[in-house]
């Protein structure tokens, strides 16, 4: 390392591109950033959509190098030798790499540090949500409830790899990884009480490119921009609104974009409706328009979220956000200061919320404004990049092993 120039390279395993990840996002921006710091990056990736390029033998022994891969071991050594980086970052390693980069880290005593996107540490799923409420069960236990109820993709059998990764990869990721970075406060405390090491965690929030340009008017619709499924909240939302519907209406239309499981049934419910306008998926660029234009962004997730990008591209743009009260929205979302909250799995409380957010013009845009703020304070690239390259020489800096609990 020299003149705070880092060698960083960056261990990824790509998501399926027909399923837009935010997790993918956030790894590219962070990377770029880095290299326009000046330091030097590089990446060793996997990407989930060569999975259906394979022979069906390879295919088939895709779930046993889940928690396991002894290849890419071998891989990320090569590249470890070849490159001598002064620190590796890890973010997904789901199903194509495994923890084996951890022990090929460790082999060539290169510090290492994990984004932890979501909470596959401590559920096999990642997602703490099962059959529509959150689940916590598996949280500082074994994995059991996780096979017995098929956690992932409803099936037992999927669900198996994942268990068994998280079980016998525990140790290695605790006493291999010299630092953590969660991307919320809620998601750091849950980690905390599962038994992770509390001194190799820390909080460093997702950082969101400034759009260039702000919400000038009061907002021409209420937005939804996001995955649709169920524990997004997209069918809370249907609710909620056909409520307001049969209430009169708020005098401006929601509009919805994104795509996923719920496709077909969100685009039934909304047609032939004036106040409904379903997009389906749009381009960054044309997400960025829509919330320009929006009275407000609307976040009514079931599942317990780690951080909520689009809250925080809603504050960027000076739009007040209504969300969840639970998991990073309650962090992220000031009440009544910078947006407003409801109380989660609650379409009533959803509805009312949403009609108060449309009620009073000049108290929307003062919370447009209060979260723009809030913005320029915690999220713009430049906060994101100085905590990123602290925890990296904290990591560099530091050292020893930590055994779990």
């Amino acid at each position: 390392m020299s003149a705070g120039r880092l060698r960083v390279l960056v261990v990824h395993n790509r998501y399926r591109s027909e399923q837009p990840s935010g997790e993918d996002r956030v790894v590219d921006q962070e990377t770029a950033l880095l290299a326009d710091a000046g330091h030097r990056v590089s990446r060793f990736e996997r990407r989930s959509d060569d999975i259906a390029a394979m022979p069906l033998l390879e295919k088939a022994a895709v779930p046993f190098r889940v928690p396991w891969n002894p290849a890419v071991r071998s891989d990320l050594a090569s590249r470890l030798r070849a490159e001598r980086p002064d620190v590796v970052h890890i973010h997904n390693t789901f199903p194509l790499l495994s923890p084996s980069v951890v022990a090929a880290c460790t082999d060539a005593g290169v510090p290492t540090v994990a984004t932890l996107h979501n909470y596959t540490m401590v559920c096999p799923p990642g997602t703490l949500y099962r059959e529509g409420r959150v689940c916590t069960d598996c949280v500082g236990a074994l994995s059991v409830p996780a096979v017995r109820h098929g956690c992932y993709r409803g099936s037992r059998a999927a669900t198996i790899p994942l268990a068994v990764n998280m079980v016998a990869n525990r140790r290695r990721w605790w006493s291999g990884v010299a630092r953590f970075f969660c991307i919320s406060n809620a998601q750091h405390n849950i980690l905390v009480q599962s038994g992770m090491p509390a001194q190799r965690l820390s909080v460093k929030h997702n950082f969101v490119p400034d759009p260039g340009a702000r919400r000038s008017g009061p907002g021409e619709y209420l937005l939804y921009l996001g995955r649709l499924t169920d524990e997004k909240g997209v069918r809370l939302l249907m609710t909620a609104w056909d409520l307001i519907r049969a209430d009169g209406g708020l005098g401006m239309p929601l509009v919805l974009a994104g795509a996923g499981p719920l496709h077909g049934e969100l685009a039934q419910w909304a047609q032939g409706r004036d106040d409904v306008r379903y997009l389906g998926m749009q381009t960054r660029a044309e997400c960025a328009e829509l919330l320009t234009g929006a009275g407000a962004v609307v976040a009514p997730s079931a599942w317990m979220e780690t951080f909520g990008l689009v809250v925080v591209e809603a504050m960027a743009a000076a739009v007040p956000a209504v969300a969840a009260a639970h998991g990073a929205f309650v962090e992220l979302v000031q009440d009544g200061v910078t947006g407003l909250l409801h109380r989660p799995g609650d379409a009533e409380s959803l509805a009312d919320r949403l009609r108060d957010v449309v009620a009073g013009p000049d108290a929307n845009r003062a919370m447009g404004e209060a979260g723009r703020q809030r913005y320029e304070c915690d999220f713009t690239p430049a906060v994101g990049l100085e905590r990123l390259v602290a925890g990296y020489e904290a990591a560099i800096a530091g050292g020893g092993s930590c055994e779990p609990r």
